[in-house]
């Protein structure tokens, strides 16, 4: 069934990330999952979100953040999985998770030929995410979804054209609430 989640939109804070697919390299990493190890995924992907959201926290609190919530998205996951979390600092836990998308790049809008292998980039015209520290912003409206997005101002150099190149985070009717492995997101 297919549903609007931006409820959790109202933070101030999310944070992207891809394991070793920096701007520049040509080849992407590609994040195979078998699904009969999908609990040992899932408990590696925890660990992993565990650090992120300390150096999140610290991040935070340095410039007067949001310290009791935050958004961590790993684009190294196949995009079929739920990948977008909502980082609940004072328990130390994911309080939820969605699907969500990434940039199309040179593949055809709409559809999941890169899902298990998002390309990144800062450039503008790539189509591509940008990875880093994200601060949330103004909301404004959106052709997508419900019709309403929220820019993203990049705070690291690997998304400081995010707010030039209208990087926003918006809900999308083509985006499923349950995961949909081995297909992906368009």
């Amino acid at each position: 069934m297919k549903k609007n989640n931006l409820l959790v939109l109202f933070f101030l804070f999310i944070v992207l990330y891809s394991c070793n697919n920096i701007e520049g390299k040509n080849q992407p990493r590609i994040y195979q999952v078998n699904t009969t190890d999908m609990n040992t995924i899932r408990q590696h992907e925890f660990v992993k979100l565990q650090s992120r959201s300390s150096e999140a926290k610290v991040f935070c609190k340095a410039h007067g953040l949001n310290t009791e919530y935050c958004f961590l998205i790993d684009l190294s996951m196949h995009s079929g999985l739920k990948r977008f979390f909502v980082w609940d600092f004072n328990c130390d836990t994911i309080t939820n998770s969605f699907l969500v998308s990434h940039g199309c790049y040179t593949n055809p809008w709409g559809k999941d030929e890169s899902k298990d292998n998002a390309f990144v980039s800062n450039e503008d015209g790539s189509h591509a995410s940008s990875v880093g520290k994200y601060r949330v912003g103004k909301r404004g409206h959106s052709e997508w979804g419900i019709g309403v997005n929220y820019l993203l101002h990049g705070q690291e150099g690997s998304n400081s054209n995010a707010l030039k190149r209208q990087i926003v985070l918006h809900s999308w009717d083509e985006v499923y609430d349950d995961e949909i492995y081995p297909k992906g997101t368009p």
